[in-house]
């Protein structure tokens, strides 16, 4: 296996969104051509509840994907297509926003909330798709053990076991949880982005050390990546990949489009009521 080599890193940093949730923002506007088609990363990691209970209340989205990962902690939601449930510790919520969705996000109280939401583009050809989503839940999620220790498959491939399959990017998402001093080796596929997020604990690759709550992208060539976690502690981390839409983006708070014009439209949409294309009546 040919190691590809680190070509960026981005360190997350405090931030505060939705009615008050802290969290660490990772990637957003400025990091979107260098980790397409990932454009935005936040992370959740709290025991104090005071901290992320406010929650997201109904917001739109349009243009992209919202893919939620929780490993400890639960979240309510409910979307203007009528959907509502709640994601659990280890389970995952792969929503499509596509022409538009009214959505809204609750953390509810518990002892500790750690996990991630992801928002992936949407090609030119689709932003405009029936908006959709699906629950992941555990049984739904395959867990490879390994000599360096476990891999938990959300979408993707990895060491024979397939996750789910997505309906628009073909991105990948796999948990990754490495042992006290084991490396782990992990594929790449040609023509794709991959990135590793440090949710938990400081690695090692290549011959540099970097931090928690770090986005570590890697060069477009070379078969695979190398991680290693210190020998005295454990290292969790996400690993992302999709392949590059290099396509224009137009970013307007919850709204990713192609160009300027299709976010003022959407934003005058919002005001004159007429941003819904569909509703739970055309769900089928």
């Amino acid at each position: 296996m040919s190691l590809r080599q680190v070509k960026k890193s981005v360190k997350g940093h405090a931030a505060v969104d939705g009615a008050g949730v802290h969290l660490v923002r990772v990637l957003g506007v400025r990091t979107v051509y260098d980790y397409d088609p990932f454009l935005m990363l936040d992370s959740f990691d709290s025991d104090d509840s005071r901290l992320w209970i406010k929650g997201f209340p109904t917001h739109p989205h349009r243009g992209i994907e919202t893919i939620t990962y929780l490993i400890q902690g639960e979240i309510a939601h409910r979307d203007s297509l009528g959907n509502k449930g709640t994601i659990r510790c280890g389970e995952s919520q792969w929503m499509t926003a596509g022409s538009g969705i009214m959505h809204a996000e609750m953390p509810l109280d518990g002892p500790r909330m750690l996990g991630v939401q992801i928002w992936l583009n949407l090609p030119k050809s689709e932003k405009m798709a029936y908006p959709r989503y699906f629950d992941i839940t555990q049984d739904k999620i395959p867990v490879v053990k390994e000599s360096f220790g476990e891999a938990r498959i959300i979408s993707g491939e990895f060491g024979g076991a397939k996750g789910v399959e997505p309906r628009h990017v073909k991105a990948t998402l796999i948990d990754f949880l490495i042992n006290p001093g084991q490396r782990a080796l992990i594929p790449t596929i040609d023509g794709e982005n991959a990135f590793v997020f440090l949710i938990e604990g400081e690695a090692k690759i290549g011959k540099k050390t970097y931090s928690e709550k770090s986005a570590v992208l890697f060069e477009m060539e070379g078969s695979g990546i190398e991680v290693e976690a210190p020998f005295d502690h454990h290292v969790r981390l996400l690993f992302f990949e999709g392949k590059p839409l290099k396509e224009c983006v137009s970013w307007g708070g919850p709204i990713v489009m192609n160009t300027a014009e299709e976010i003022r439209e959407a934003f005058e949409e919002l005001e004159a009521g007429t941003f819904i294309k569909h509703n739970a009546r055309d769900a089928g």
